[in-house]
């Protein structure tokens, strides 16, 4: 997943995972299941209960395909495939993050639908037209070319086809709080605002379904969804307290908004 590099290796992500669900009171030579691991592998802004929503509001059917970019360790593809039943490639640019994605789905039992592709979100390996959906939550912050972005996500997908997407966008004020979950300084930070999202989204062909600001929402529900756990992204993410304050107080003061759409392809 851009904007969460892995500092450890393919070997040492897959021992930290194992250890966390140990410590958690799960067994991992029993199947789990994606809620069960939902602290663990949504690492993006409202969790696993911001996956259930996008989930919703995109419609998704169980003959979809879809393709999850920047898929991290891959829960959100989990989590679709396991309660539509449908197929998901997951594009990750990180390869410790592939390879922790893998065990998972071996662990869940769904490996034999969800795929993971190592590459680049400015270059998808995939034919024209090869998707149904396509899924991406809190990946945009790390890219600049926009328009190359959202370009190559109208070329794969299918004549109708859906983009559902959360992502944060710039506020009025300039982002000060640094670290933070995606950027550790202002140079790894490419936030647009929500206007220049759908304003280039539209110029790639796309037409908005639903595009709504969920900032003030998730701000009041922030503690709520907060419950202790060894089962979270300190597994594999540094000075995450650090980070998450950050970004918190970014986005009570207005610097960063949450935003989240569905657009459809012309």
């Amino acid at each position: 997943m851009a904007g969460l590099e892995a500092h450890y290796s393919a070997r040492d992500i897959e021992a930290r995972i194992l250890a966390a669900i140990r410590a958690a009171g799960l067994n991992p030579e029993q199947r789990l299941s994606p809620e069960e691991l939902g602290a663990l592998d949504h690492f993006h802004t409202g969790g696993l209960r911001a996956s259930r929503e996008l989930l919703e509001l995109a419609q998704i059917r169980a003959a979809d395909r879809v393709l999850d970019i920047g898929a991290g360790l891959a829960g959100p593809a989990r989590l679709l495939a396991s309660t539509l039943g449908c197929r998901v490639d997951c594009l990750e640019l990180s390869p410790d993050f592939c390879a922790g994605a893998a065990l998972l789905n071996r662990l869940t039992g769904l490996d034999d639908r969800i795929n993971v592709h190592k590459g680049s979100a400015l270059d998808l390996p995939f034919p024209a037209a090869s998707f149904d959906v396509v899924w991406m939550q809190n990946v945009g912050m790390n890219i600049a070319d926009k328009r190359k972005l959202y370009g190559e996500i109208h070329r794969v997908l299918k004549p109708g086809g859906r983009y559902a997407f959360q992502e944060m966008a710039a506020g009025e004020a300039a982002t000060s709080y640094f670290p933070l979950p995606w950027a550790t300084d202002p140079s790894d930070s490419f936030l647009v605002s929500a206007e220049e999202i759908r304003s280039v989204l539209g110029k790639c062909g796309f037409i908005a379904e639903l595009f709504e600001d969920t900032s003030d929402a998730h701000l009041s529900r922030a503690t709520a969804d907060a419950a202790p756990s060894p089962l979270t992204l300190g597994v594999y993410v540094d000075n995450l307290a650090l980070k998450a304050g950050n970004a918190r107080r970014s986005l009570q003061e207005g610097q960063i908004r949450l935003v989240r759409g569905v657009f459809r392809v012309q």
